[in-house]
Parts: C-alpha cells; sequence; structure tokens
C-alpha cells in the first residue's frame, strides 16, 4: 500500500504563546477516573503520567528555551506555573466505588449473585468538578451520541474553536527543520532533520531516513 501526505504549517502561537497554559484550560482537555476500593491517595496521584510537578515543567521549559531554535521566542508564565499544584493532578479526577460484591457462601440457594441496583439513598459516586458530570455520563460512551451531541452544539450556534492553517503545503525539499518541527519529541535540540547541514560529517538523505524509521512507533 502506498500514500502520499502534506503537512500544513498551523497558527499555534496563536493560541499559547506562553506556556504552561492555565491550569483552567487543562479541565477541558484532560480528565481521568480512577475506580478503587477507596479514594485515590498522594501515593497513586505520583504515579505517572497522571503528575505534573510544576518545578519539572519550568526547567524543561527553560531547557527548551536556550537549547531549542523552535523555541527561543517562548513566553514562560509564572502565574500559570503557580496554579499547578505539587501533590495532585492538575485536572479532573472521579472517584468511583465499584458495588461490593456478595460473597458466594452467604448466597441463598435460589439467589442469583447478580449486584443490586440502587433505587432510593446516596449514590457512592463522588465528583469532584462541576463539569464531571458530562464526562462520566453513561450517553457519552457511544461514539455515535458523541458526535450527536457536537454537531447539535454547533447547529444550536454555540462557540467552537477554529484552528487555521497556511495557504500553501510545507515543502519536503530542502526543509531540514519540517521533521522537528513536527516530531519534536524525537528531536529535542531541533536539529537533525533531512538535510541538515549543520552536522559534522555529512550523512545521506537515505541514510537519514532509515534511521528515522527505526522510530517510528514514537
Amino acid at each position: 500500500m502506498k500514500a502520499n501526505a502534506i503537512m500544513f504549517q498551523m497558527p499555534m502561537p496563536k493560541i499559547y504563546q506562553a506556556l504552561p497554559p492555565p491550569r483552567s484550560d487543562m479541565d477541558k482537555a484532560l480528565a481521568y477516573i480512577f475506580i478503587g476500593p477507596i479514594k485515590p491517595t498522594e501515593q497513586d496521584h505520583r504515579r505517572t503520567p497522571l503528575l505534573v510537578r510544576r518545578n519539572k515543567v519550568k526547567l524543561a521549559l527553560e531547557w527548551l528555551k536556550l537549547n531549542h531554535s523552535d523555541y527561543a521566542d517562548l513566553d514562560i508564565s509564572e502565574s500559570n506555573l503557580q496554579e499547578y499544584p505539587e501533590n495532585v493532578p492538575p485536572i479532573v479526577c472521579d472517584y468511583r466505588l465499584p458495588p461490593k460484591e456478595k460473597e458466594s457462601e452467604n448466597l441463598a440457594v435460589n439467589q442469583q449473585a447478580d449486584e443490586d441496583g440502587t433505587t432510593h439513598g446516596p449514590c457512592p459516586f463522588i465528583v469532584h468538578t462541576l463539569t464531571a458530570n458530562q464526562l462520566t455520563s453513561s450517553s457519552t460512551s457511544n461514539i455515535k451520541t458523541v458526535k450527536a451531541h457536537a454537531i447539535r452544539h454547533l447547529m444550536n450556534g454555540n462557540a467552537a474553536l477554529g484552528i487555521g492553517r497556511a495557504p500553501e503545503p510545507e515543502s519536503i525539499f530542502n526543509n531540514p527543520q519540517l521533521y522537528p518541527q513536527t516530531f519534536p519529541w524525537l528531536f529535542p535540540y531541533g536539529l537533525g532533520g533531512i538535510g541538515n547541514t549543520n552536522g559534522f560529517k555529512k550523512v545521506s538523505d537515505s541514510a537519514r531516513k532509515k534511521s528515522l524509521l527505526l522510530y517510528h512507533d514514537k
């Protein structure tokens, strides 16, 4: 199977010129659900990738600003950094208490092991945000339902974020910054793309492509 792909430059600096983004914006994009017999502890929150330590984020941004050419004009927001906690995730946290299972030894002869539902009284479910009910709603488990909600949102004239792109696609010839800008995690210094001439030794494009293909799963 063969295919062609083209890339367009996107105006990302128009969205975030300063990093990290405000903590309030994280609630709109990320959430996680914790299922267990007790509420998540501080040790549970420390597990990757839930915890975002602001000091580590600051050091990483400062390193990028000094060593990566594409981050030279980055603005590091100290006020946004102070919004991020040290010991808890900066995103929506939902906790679900699983229903207690009945022991088979205590069941009656004519009783099944199915769980009994709750028709009244408190529900063993804790929500830690005002918008989490939308995230945990059973109606959002179906992708078709999610699409229907999105279409209804647009048909009602509600606001939406539109991200534009450049009118012309990026060239794959004589453009050594193409792949470093597209895959920054593979090029931490912003160098080493195809056609790069800043190395101590000239490397052919075919050899460089073979090397990059070793990271196809990254």
